[in-house]
């Protein structure tokens, strides 16, 4: 498995909504605020939302349960969207902890989010801003 790129994601965008995660109690909150964000957000003419959603809030989950495992909160959860697609974002206070995806680990041993981000969202990356670091993904706006 290739390494995750180091990137930053796809400018200019909007940010939608934002949310601030302390402990693993608040993923569930996150899932239901991040499908509600999605579906009420007027889309671009001729854009539908199709799995997205669901998407999202999957890798959103993985993405911020990693960042609770193995950083300090606050976790920052970012919504963001392009003309063509939404941007996640998943901030924590731990940059030298480079993301990395698992190898070798038996199946229900764990450790497999960022796979799981890679094979849902169209593109991920990270990078690391001052003492913040940022692991982002993206997902395409369907049209119609």
């Amino acid at each position: 498995m290739p390494a995750l790129s180091t990137s930053r994601p796809p400018a200019p965008s909007t940010e939608i909504a934002q949310w601030v995660l302390d402990s693993f109690a608040e993923l569930r909150s996150l899932r239901a605020s991040l499908h509600r964000a999605l579906t009420g957000e007027p889309l671009p003419a001729g854009g539908v939302l199709d799995e997205i959603p669901e998407k999202v809030a999957i890798v959103a989950t993985e993405l911020a349960t990693n960042a609770l495992a193995h950083a300090r909160p606050p976790t920052v959860v970012r919504l963001s969207r392009t003309d063509e697609a939404f941007i996640l974002d998943v901030a924590d206070e731990e940059p030298a902890a480079h993301p990395e995806f698992a190898q070798d680990r038996p199946p229900g041993a764990g450790g497999l989010g960022l796979q799981l981000a890679a094979d849902l969202a169209l593109e991920i990356g990270w990078y690391a801003n001052g003492n913040v670091k940022h692991i982002w993904a993206q997902f395409p706006i369907p049209h119609a």
